[in-house]
């Protein structure tokens, strides 16, 4: 059965995720934020961060994200908080990268030097 919606509560099937195309994720995302009438500041900009943390996960072993996840949520947080905890993480190195300040290689390895010192308390304390 194919993905036909997207709930952040839920980890999607990695395979079926990662063949949809990426106008398909993002879209997904958005139907699900307005039906749950959740309208997040640059809701697209929002929608990607989603997008972009749901494919570190399907990825499986190949990135930290899947793992992380599962502790951020072994300590509290449900699947959508995780996700918005790594995406805080990640907005930081994506700047980094858009801004030129970083090469690629680097700026993924202090992402994921970040992600392991990240945890849902810190998270929670930084609003």
């Amino acid at each position: 059965m194919a993905i036909d919606h997207y709930d952040p509560l839920v980890t999607p099937d990695a395979k079926q995720w990662l063949a949809l195309s990426e106008d398909e994720r993002i879209q997904f995302t958005l139907e699900h934020h307005t039906c749950m009438d959740i309208e997040p500041p640059r809701v697209n900009a929002h929608a990607l961060l989603h997008v972009i943390v749901e494919n570190q996960i399907a990825l499986g072993d190949e990135t930290p994200v899947r793992l992380k996840v599962r502790q951020l949520m072994a300590q509290g947080l449900d699947r959508h908080e995780a996700i918005h905890a790594i995406a805080s993480v990640l907005v930081k190195y994506l700047g980094d990268l858009v801004r030129h300040e970083v090469p690629a290689a680097e700026g993924t390895h202090r992402y994921y030097a970040a992600l392991r010192r990240l945890t849902a308390r810190k998270w929670l304390r930084s609003g």
